[in-house]
């Protein structure tokens, strides 16, 4: 007996369907022959013309719709021979209107079910972006000097772009935009140096806190932290909630000393911008502050494109990914915890203090666990940019730091303003 005799066949096909059946675009679900076995509601509603098409030739669906022989032929010969397909441009006409969509189709494999060897595929409705890009190309052909309409509709394509890019995964997104076929699944074992934070009590912060004020608190934190680590040369893997998780080691190295230093630094600036920021988050309502608890630790990790056909992720596996998570749930309150490969690397840089042995879950034998403090070079520490300042009579603090320019022209206008309302009231005091 084989594995996919235990299993009912529709329900199956249903279930690996199921993404596709939410899906904005018409998706489509083939027999390795061609002959369509289930479509989603927006296949139907995109092309009301061809009704029922269960069991159908897919070319002839094609047909149907107004592809040209060539492309048909195309489409077979190349979903035979490469497994995959990508057609930019479908014009369709439906009620005397011209819609333009693109086709992207892929066979799948799958060793335990055979019934799910097949071919897959969506349609993207791309109208509304030619028609803007058509309207764009109609404005500078015709050489019309107003540039706020050319403008405009620039800005109404870039939104429309943007909008689809959140409902597709990176990588149809790009083959459709910038007409790049999917590249091979990459995969290296690395020394690595992994990092991971949280924020402490978030649930009961998010539980309490009005949407609007805990997106702001929470988006403010992550755009911050990404920041800094981006300027430290770290890898920002993902945001799990309020937690991010950082590497250091790939795609780029400068050995594995110098990647823990960075990550090192790293995080102890991030720790000083959460506490720069606190005195902001509180005004929104994060009555105490924020609280971050970081681990680090380094070793071998397995690192590269991880995910299904349909989407992947660029990922790292393996047990100091664990472990980092461990020292994170094990630090207290605004402290970094490290594990002995990473503070052997960089002990003669910095300042860290034995804490004690514990076993993490999943991890056979006690590991040694150490905080860790700061770099002990005062020249070393001086290097870091500040983002606030406070005097005996002004304080400033960055909010955003991802324009540095433009928070200093804000402090320029502040300042003129000042000037111009001192000399006003000097004005008014002689009169």
């Amino acid at each position: 007996m084989k594995v996919e005799d235990f299993f009912n066949q529709q329900n199956i096909i249903d279930l690996s369907f199921f993404n596709f059946s939410n899906a904005i675009t018409a998706c489509y679900y083939a027999k390795d022959n061609l002959e369509v076995l289930k479509v989603n509601d927006n296949f139907l509603s995109f092309f009301p013309i061809l009704g029922n098409v269960k069991n159908v030739y897919f070319p002839d669906v094609l047909e149907q719709i107004g592809l040209p022989g060539r492309q048909i032929e195309e489409f077979v010969r190349d979903i035979t021979e490469k497994g995959t397909v990508l057609i930019p441009e479908i014009i369709i006409s439906i009620n005397d209107e011209d819609r333009v969509y693109s086709l992207l189709s892929t066979r799948t494999k799958n060793d335990s079910f055979t019934y799910l060897n097949g071919v897959q595929g969506q349609f993207v409705d791309r109208t509304a972006e030619f028609n803007l890009r058509k309207e764009r190309q109609n404005l500078l052909d015709e050489k019309i000097r107003d540039r706020e309409i050319i403008e405009e509709k620039s800005k109404q394509l870039e939104s429309l772009a943007t909008r689809l890019a959140k409902y597709l995964s990176p990588q149809i997104y790009q083959s459709i935009f910038e007409n790049e076929n999917e590249g091979e699944q990459t995969h290296a074992r690395k020394n690595l140096t992994i990092f991971l934070s949280d924020i402490v009590k978030f649930t009961d912060l998010a539980d309490t806190m009005e949407p609007e004020r805990l997106a702001a608190v929470i988006n403010s934190y992550l755009s911050e932290m990404s920041a800094i680590a981006v300027e430290c040369g770290g890898t920002i893997d993902k945001f799990i909630g309020d937690a991010v998780l950082v590497f250091f080691g790939d795609p780029e190295t400068e050995g594995e000393e110098e990647d823990a230093l960075k990550c090192a630094e790293m995080a102890i600036r991030m720790m000083k911008r959460v506490g720069e920021l606190n005195k902001h988050w509180k005004k929104l309502g994060v009555i105490d502050g924020l609280k971050v608890r970081m681990g680090i630790a380094t070793g071998f990790c397995t690192v590269g494109n991880f995910g299904s056909d349909l989407r992947l992720d660029y990922t790292v596996l393996g047990s100091p990914v664990n472990l980092a998570a461990r020292l994170q749930t094990t630090a207290e309150h605004n402290t970094i915890l490290i594990d002995e490969y990473t503070k052997d690397l960089i002990n003669s840089h910095v300042n860290s203090k034995y804490i004690d042995d514990i076993t993490p879950k999943g991890f056979a034998r006690p590991i040694p666990v150490f905080q860790l403090n700061d770099f002990k070079s005062a020249k070393h520490r001086k290097r870091r940019k500040s983002l606030s300042h406070v005097g005996d009579r002004v304080e400033v603090n960055v909010l955003d730091s991802s324009n540095i320019q433009a928070a200093i022209e804000e402090l320029k206008r502040i300042q003129e303003k000042f000037e111009s309302d001192y000399i006003e009231m000097k004005v008014k005091k002689k009169s």
